[in-house]
C-alpha cells in the first residue's frame, strides 16, 4: 500500500547569527542526558513515573531534543572553510506522541520532529514540516488535534528563536 503525503513546510528566516538563534532554541528546549531520560522511563513503575520523568526533561516550550546532528561539519571538512553552518535538531514530548500514536500507529514515523537551522546568505532559516501534514490523509481528529497542538508549539518555538 502506498499513501500519499502532501507536506507543509514553515520557515522563518532570522537576521540573527546563527550561534544565537540555535542559543534561543536550546534556551527553551530542553536538553536532558538521554542516557538518564532512558533509564528514568524503562524503570518507571507506574505511567505517573513516565509523566515525572518528561516533564522533568522538557524546556519551556514543553519539547525536548532526542538528537542533534550537524550537517554542516561534513561540508566544512571538505571545504576547509567554517561555513555552512547547518544543524537538524530532532525534539518532541513523549506524552505528546503518545496522544498521536494511540489514534494513528504511523505518527510514530514521524514524532519527534525536527527543526532544521541552516545559514544562507538572506539569514538563518528555520524549517519545519507540519505533523499536521503528516497525518492529515489519515483522517484521524483525535490525533490531528494533538498535531496542530504541537504544530503551534513547534511554531512559535520557530518565530521565537528568529526574532
Amino acid at each position: 500500500m502506498t499513501r500519499q503525503i502532501n507536506i507543509q513546510r514553515v520557515s522563518a528566516v532570522s537576521s540573527k547569527p546563527f550561534e544565537a538563534v540555535v542559543e534561543a532554541i536550546e534556551g527553551a528546549v530542553g536538553r536532558p542526558d538521554m542516557r538518564e531520560f532512558s533509564r528514568q522511563m524503562a524503570t518507571a513503575a507506574t505511567f505517573a513515573g513516565i509523566v515525572d520523568a518528561v516533564q522533568k526533561s522538557v524546556g519551556s516550550a514543553g519539547l525536548m531534543e532526542f538528537a542533534r546532528f550537524d550537517l554542516g561539519a561534513v561540508l566544512r571538512k571538505e571545504s576547509g572553510q567554517a561555513d555552512p553552518k547547518i544543524l537538524r535538531l530532532v525534539i518532541g514530548n513523549p506524552l505528546v506522541m503518545k496522544e498521536m500514536v494511540k489514534h494513528v500507529p504511523d505518527a510514530g514515523s514521524y514524532a519527534p520532529v525536527t527543526i532544521l537551522i541552516d545559514e544562507r546568505a538572506d539569514g538563518v532559516h528555520l524549517t519545519y514540516d507540519r505533523m499536521t501534514s503528516f497525518l492529515a490523509p489519515y483522517d484521524n481528529p483525535e490525533a490531528l488535534q494533538v498535531a496542530r497542538d504541537l504544530d503551534a508549539k513547534v511554531e512559535k518555538l520557530l518565530v521565537e528563536a528568529a526574532s
